[in-house]
């Protein structure tokens, strides 16, 4: 059987009208990391968790 997909983060930012997305990764702690340094300088920043579907049968 094929290896199982992961979960992946996607970090983004508000750049006005729109949130941007600025890296997309399967480390959640460089995401985490990622979104704690930009929201320290003041910027507006979110982390999603795009989980892939499971396929039934």
């Amino acid at each position: 059987m094929a290896d199982k997909p992961g979960t992946t983060y996607i970090v983004s930012i508000f750049d006005k009208p729109n949130w941007r997305t600025i890296l997309t990764t399967k480390d959640e702690g460089e995401a985490l990391a990622l979104e704690q340094a930009m929201s320290q300088d003041g910027a507006k920043t979110r982390v999603e968790e795009a989980r892939p579907k499971v396929k039934t049968r």
